[in-house]
């Protein structure tokens, strides 16, 4: 069978993959060419639709050879035999692999902009190209989904070459096709029409499957982006947009982009320090601001990375392990919003967030006299030295679902070095509290939590540093 383009592809291989409707999956487009096929395939499944930024790194002097591919978040896969058969060093590798890094980290930008991955932890991802030869990107792509905590994950492309199959189910859960020849030449053989796919018509095609999706309330809150609509701000609360400025960047002074909520007549003020390469737009961050909103609290929501650096960690993913640089941007922050007229001699709070706790808990360290009050949800604390740990004078809220043991652990670990912490467990929740009901009682925890810490004690923005 030839396909007559990617549409006429995609709706082949939609009937192929029915079998995972009832499992709700997250249907991800290889960019670029995988994007069209990966658009039907979600329509027909009625299932989110995003894309995951992939690059080949092709062998010296020969691109379309690849030795192995990157994908976006840093995950990586090279190609042992090839590696062995072109005798290359690792420097050698290393050259190329960042050589693609700055074609990817652009497409990042272009297709994703300020819209974060999807959240896929314990999700069925099914991730879609137009066609698999060596599959390469397709396994780089996969772990890459693997790293955001997939549970299941399914390749599927309207043609893969059946030799290829062995070693690409070693990254798959199954591999879904609609034609697995044994002689396969190459994708473009398969189809009557195979131009290349342009960045505007990825867009396009995401705009288009936004368009289409289901009405609020037929999707779960699972979903990281613009599919779901979350609770969010307190609506009579107004939100001032603001940039954070900053000294001491790897490139110099910066700003780091805010959005401040204050209520009449606020009891405390919480800074809210996402994590693990979210933003201020993080729908759980916002729902827990509209939460701590209503009971009375104004509310800080900011980037801790600019967006050149959010750009570089989305292909690296090291900055948001960097707590010394991320405590520096929550301090940095700490200190501005104190001089701000409507926020001076507020009360203060740290909410923080997997790897954004472990800044909240340096920053508490190293502003003793400010920090009043710190929430974790499923953070990080131990990738905070213990010697930092002790310093925290203030009480420490470490919230960790049940189901995310090796988490709990930690916490638990980190709360002996900690002067004044109590972790509570969420029954039935794992990491991300994607299970109903787990995010509220995080949020309520939180409020309860800053309603009694910041009604006591002298501790205040308006103390000196």
């Amino acid at each position: 069978m030839v396909f007559n383009d990617r549409q006429h592809a995609g709706t082949l291989l939609a009937v192929k993959l029915e079998q995972f409707r009832e499992a709700r999956p997250i249907v991800l487009g290889l960019t670029r060419g995988g994007v069209p096929v990966a658009f039907e395939v979600a329509r027909a499944l009625r299932a989110p639709l995003d894309v995951v930024a992939v690059r080949k790194i092709g062998a010296p002097g020969c691109p379309e050879y690849a030795i192995g591919a990157i994908a976006e978040g840093g995950a990586v896969y090279l190609n042992p035999a090839a590696l062995r058969e072109l005798e290359l060093a690792d420097e050698e590798v290393s050259a190329l692999a960042e050589a693609e890094a700055v074609e990817l980290a652009r497409r990042v930008r272009v297709y994703r902009g300020d819209r974060p991955f999807p959240l896929l932890a314990g999700r069925t991802v099914i991730l879609v190209d137009d066609g698999v030869a060596t599959g390469a990107t397709a396994r780089a792509a996969a772990r890459a989904a693997r790293q955001r905590g997939a549970a299941r994950v399914v390749l599927a492309a309207p043609v893969i070459a059946a030799q290829s199959v062995p070693e690409l189910e070693a990254d798959f859960d199954e591999i879904v096709a609609v034609q697995l020849p044994p002689a396969f030449l190459a994708v473009g053989y398969w189809y009557e029409r195979f131009g290349q796919v342009s960045d505007g018509e990825v867009l396009d095609h995401l705009r288009r499957a936004r368009d289409a999706a289901p009405p609020e309330g037929e999707v779960d809150d699972l979903w990281d982006g613009e599919w779901i609509a979350p609770a969010s701000a307190d609506p009579s609360v107004e939100e001032e947009y603001l940039a954070i400025p900053f000294d001491g960047s790897r490139s110099g002074p910066g700003a780091l982009e805010a959005a401040l909520a204050v209520p009449d007549n606020p009891r405390g003020l919480v800074m809210f320090v996402h994590g693990s390469g979210s933003t201020r737009r993080s729908p759980r961050n916002r729902f827990v601001a509209g939460t701590m909103q209503r009971a009375g609290f104004a509310t800080l929501l900011f980037d801790l990375l600019t967006p050149e650096e959010a750009a570089e960690d989305a292909v690296t993913g090291r900055l948001r392990f960097d707590i010394e640089l991320l405590t520096n941007r929550v301090v940095a922050a700490t200190r501005w919003v104190g001089e701000l007229p409507r926020t001076r001699g507020l009360r203060l709070g740290y909410f923080g967030a997997s790897t954004g706790a472990a800044a909240a808990l340096a920053g508490a360290a190293a502003l003793p006299d400010r920090v009043a009050a710190v929430v974790s949800r499923g953070g990080r604390p131990d990738l905070v030295p213990a010697a930092t740990l002790e310093q925290v004078r203030a009480p420490v809220l470490l919230i960790v679902g049940n189901k995310d043991a090796e988490v709990l652990d930690l916490n638990r670990a980190a709360a002996a070095h900690l002067p004044r912490a109590q972790v509570t467990v969420v029954p039935n929740a794992r990491h991300l509290f994607e299970e109903p009901g787990a995010l509220d009682a995080v949020a309520r925890l939180a409020a309860e939590w800053f309603r009694r810490q910041l009604a006591a004690g002298d501790t205040s923005l308006a103390a000196p540093v």
